[in-house]
């Protein structure tokens, strides 16, 4: 496992041992870039499944300012140490050792907003809607934030919402990455909306 480009190229990243948490493979990692490559111009990332950390960091290698990285394994947290240390800025970085929806409520009371949001949760526990739903009531998402999203083929996400749409989705055998873009403003009519009506 390595960071694929950017000014942290080649650096080699440390796995998390045992099954609790699941790595994205250098493939789909170089998939998803390749799709947000457009908005990687700067801004701040929220990895809220971190794991190894290796999503937010290859975002910050290719061109985002900074990344906040939180996870509740305590075994996650100290890789994700290890391997934002091998990239020798670590100011450009936040490791927040939470479990999501406390995390989440952490970054309010800071008061900030993501650019980025990067979802990877384990695929048995993905509550992508619940955890969209939450970032936009707690106003941690700045207008035209980009979402990208990392699931199985049995998880349902409707195509858009009333403040987030889908721009892309795409399957690589058991993987599926959806991209959705936030609007403040409604982004589609209400009609066939699944999103939970807070949106």
């Amino acid at each position: 496992m390595r960071v694929i480009a950017g000014r942290f190229g080649g650096t080699r990243l440390q796995a998390v041992k045992g099954r609790q948490t699941r790595p994205t493979t250098d493939k789909i990692k170089e998939a998803m870039f390749s799709i947000l490559m457009p908005y990687l111009n700067g801004g701040q990332v929220l990895d809220l499944y971190a794991g190894t950390g290796g999503l937010g960091i290859e975002a910050v290698s290719r061109g985002m300012d900074h990344a906040t990285l939180v996870d509740r394994q305590r075994a996650a947290v100290a890789v994700i140490e290890e391997n934002v240390a091998k990239t020798h800025h670590e100011a450009d970085f936040t490791i927040l050792s939470l479990p999501a929806k406390r995390a989440l409520a952490e970054l309010q009371s800071q008061a900030q907003a993501f650019d980025l949001v990067l979802f990877d949760p384990p695929y048995a526990q993905a509550k992508i809607e619940q955890d969209l739903a939450d970032l936009v009531a707690r106003g941690l998402l700045k207008d035209g934030a980009v979402i990208m999203v990392e699931t199985d083929q049995e998880a349902i996400l409707p195509a858009s919402s009333e403040k987030f749409k889908q721009l892309q989705q795409k399957n690589y055998g058991i993987t599926v990455l959806t991209v959705y873009q936030y609007h403040q403003q409604e982004a589609v009519s209400h009609e066939n909306c699944s999103f939970p009506r807070e949106f």
